[in-house]
This record gives C-alpha cells, sequence and structure tokens, in this order.
C-alpha cells in the first residue's frame, strides 16, 4: 500500500502514448494545440470603429469644429468611401473606417442638424480607430503548440477564418462494469440484487472532460472477465474497471489483469475512502480498477483518473484545482489514512457534509469539492485552514 502523495507522483511521471488528429475548431473545445497556429489575416482585416458615431475627414489636422454627413458605414458595408476636408460619414462599431480619416467620434460628442453635426468636444487624431492588423498581422503566431482550446480560443481561431487545427486526440475510453449482484434500473429489484450507477456516474464524468466512453456489464467469472478486458483494452486507449478488484473468492480483475500481461503501477493507497484503487499499464495503455462503492469509485476517478485522461491530451492542468480554505464546521479527526471529504465551498469557507460513507452518492451530488486530510494529520477544528479540490 502506498500514499496519496506517491501515487499522483507515479500518475504525474507516467509515460503514455499520444496520438494526433486535426479536428474542426468547432469540436476542439478542451483539447490542446499540438502545433502552432499562424494567421492567415490581419485581424482586424480593415480599420475598424470602436465606437457608434461620425468618422471624420479633415485633412492633416483636426481643426474644424462642423462636418457635412456625406455617407454611411455599417457593418458588413462593402462601400470605400474617401472624406475630404469638412466631410464625414455616419458610423457604427464594428463597420470600416475610411482610410483617410481622421478620427472617430463618438454620437454622444456632436450635434446633428439635418446633414451637418457640429462638435461639443475636442477630438484627438486617430481617436475610436482599430487599426488594420492591431491584433494580429498575417502570418503572425497565433496560437502556440499546447494551448488548451477553451471558448475564448475557439472564438479567436473563429475570428481569423480557422476551420481546422492539429491537437493531441482525446483517449479512446471505455468503463467494464462487474457484479452479478447488479441490474438496470427500470427492473424489478430481487432479494439480493442492488440497481447499477457506477457505469452511467463515470461516464457522466468522462463527458463532462468531452471523452465519450462506452459502458460493458461482465459478471463474476474469471473467463468472462479476461474476455472481456482483453478485448477493451484491444479497443482503447484507458479501461476503468468498476468492481471486483478486492480479494474476496468473487474478485476476479486483480487475476484477469495479472493474466494478461497488464503491469501494476500501483494497487492500494492508504486513503479514505478508496483504498483498493488499482492502477496499471500494457503497451501505452491505462488501466484502472476502482472500488465498486460509488462515492469510493467516484473520488478515485477525479483524483487519479482524470490527470491520466488529461495526460494522454497533453494539458498541464492534471490535477483538481486546490485551494487551502478554513473549515466552517465540525472537527475532522487524525486518521492514520489520508481521508478524502466531500464538502461544499461557499463564500470562502469549507463545509463538511453529512454521510460520508463510501456508498453514498447523495452528499457527493450535493458537494463541489473534495477536501484532502493527509494521513497522520492533526485534528482539524473550525477555522483550521485545509486543502480543497474543486470538482469540475
Amino acid at each position: 500500500m502506498i500514499s496519496v502523495e506517491e501515487a499522483k507522483r507515479l500518475i504525474q511521471n507516467l509515460r503514455i502514448g499520444r496520438r494526433l488528429e486535426t479536428v474542426s475548431v468547432t469540436e476542439a473545445h478542451g483539447q490542446v494545440l499540438s502545433a502552432d497556429v499562424f494567421s492567415p489575416i490581419d485581424m482586424p482585416p480593415f480599420a475598424q470603429s470602436a465606437m457608434d458615431g461620425y468618422a471624420l475627414g479633415d485633412g492633416d489636422r483636426l481643426e474644424a469644429s462642423s462636418y457635412k454627413v456625406t455617407g454611411e458605414s455599417a457593418a458588413g458595408c462593402t462601400d470605400r468611401f474617401r472624406l475630404n476636408a469638412g466631410e464625414c460619414i455616419r458610423i457604427f462599431t464594428g463597420a470600416p473606417v475610411p482610410e483617410n480619416a481622421k478620427a472617430v467620434v463618438q454620437q454622444e460628442w456632436v450635434e446633428r442638424n439635418e446633414d451637418q453635426i457640429t462638435l461639443q468636444k475636442e477630438v484627438a487624431a486617430n481617436m475610436h480607430i482599430r487599426p488594420q492588423g492591431e491584433q494580429m498581422k498575417t502570418g503572425d503566431v497565433a496560437m502556440e503548440a499546447g494551448t488548451l482550446l477553451n471558448p475564448a480560443a475557439i472564438g479567436f481561431l473563429q475570428m481569423l477564418g480557422i476551420s481546422e487545427v492539429e491537437v493531441f486526440a482525446k483517449p479512446k475510453v471505455s468503463v467494464l462494469v462487474t457484479g452479478n449482484e447488479l441490474i438496470a434500473p427500470g427492473k424489478a429489484l430481487k432479494y439480493g440484487q442492488i440497481y447499477e450507477s457506477n457505469g452511467q456516474m463515470l461516464r457522466a464524468a468522462l463527458n463532462k472532460e468531452g471523452v465519450q466512453a462506452a459502458i460493458t456489464r461482465v459478471g463474476d467469472e474469471l473467463d468472462l472477465t479476461i474476455a472481456s478486458i482483453e478485448l477493451l483494452l484491444q479497443e482503447n486507449d484507458i479501461l476503468i474497471i468498476s468492481g471486483g478488484i478486492s480479494v474476496g473468492d468473487h474478485d476476479h480483475v486483480g487475476t484477469a489483469l495479472q493474466h494478461l500481461g497488464v503491469t501494476e503501477v500501483f494497487y492500494e493507497v492508504a486513503q479514505k475512502p478508496g483504498k483498493p484503487i488499482y492502477f496499471g499499464t500494457k503497451e501505452g495503455k491505462a488501466v484502472f480498477g476502482l472500488p465498486g462503492n460509488p462515492a469510493a469509485s467516484l473520488s478515485c476517478f477525479y483524483e487519479y483518473v482524470l490527470p491520466v485522461l488529461r495526460k494522454y491530451m497533453d494539458r498541464t492542468d492534471l490535477f483538481l484545482p486546490s485551494f487551502k480554505l478554513p473549515l466552517k464546521n465540525g472537527t475532522i479527526k487524525a486518521m492514520p489514512r489520508a481521508q478524502f471529504l466531500k464538502v461544499k465551498v461557499e463564500d470562502g469557507l469549507v463545509h463538511v457534509l453529512e454521510g460520508q460513507s463510501s456508498a453514498m452518492l447523495n452528499t457527493f451530488a450535493l458537494a463541489n469539492a473534495l477536501a484532502y486530510v493527509p494521513a497522520h494529520s492533526a485534528a482539524i477544528v473550525e477555522g483550521d485552514f485545509l486543502e480543497v479540490h474543486l470538482l469540475p
């Protein structure tokens, strides 16, 4: 059994194979660029107005106080205006500015009488004009390799007219659920049966990361477990197995993984919940055996599976965002094992939720963070700071 810190160090040092792919910019959210992206155009591609108002033409200097309105330029206008001294055009935000305009004055600074305007304030040269190429020049590096594509990045690439990018591919992931006692929701429970929840729970957590996953079921039989794992390893980069990883007579996952030549990275972490977690690799692929208890399974997903998932996509933010915040309520007792507690962070304070059992998901459904208490920590009381990991 190893510590939480050692388990995470092994994950950070893990070497895995990554695939590259070219995808549509509109589908690339959450992925990481594998190559620099160069701008095909100037941005903006023409001088733009930053205000609703009037574009002024006045020779070399802005000396006139009144101007004749000779036209109008709105966003999308394709007309090319040329202004003489003492002339102006009505203009709107985002519209092309005439090449020889000296400034754009906002409409609140003028008084208009039919086709004449009079300035009410002094106007500076080039005021409210966004020059062509102000943000980006043709051929400039628009985004560097290694950039995580968030909504703003997607919008920026679309502004440049870029429709496809080269990124690190999302891993292919499958969830294998084990257990004879599990049946699908919607069916009547028989004595000794429970509804299966981990599969859909883990798939929803994967979907949050933009990764689609199939769910496969297998009963507690060694031969079937071996066959299922072997097939899913051939088809996926990451295999997440729910249940069957302990050492009971009907837990066959560990034996199956050993039979298939999966190299164990670690098994059992000194933590609560989720002690019986398994992590192994085979030919650049990752295999997780998660506890069958739902809350333990989800905690292990966020703390260990998520970082490996992001590692395949070459992300640098492997682990959940971590902060130290004061405890609002109760006392957290010292334990020889590390603890992951379901908590709610609100107004900068940590509220420990009721119902911390590894089998309880109702509390997890209310949590927005996990509080991490290292092994052998001193008791934590109200007002003490503790480490919290914000959930996605």
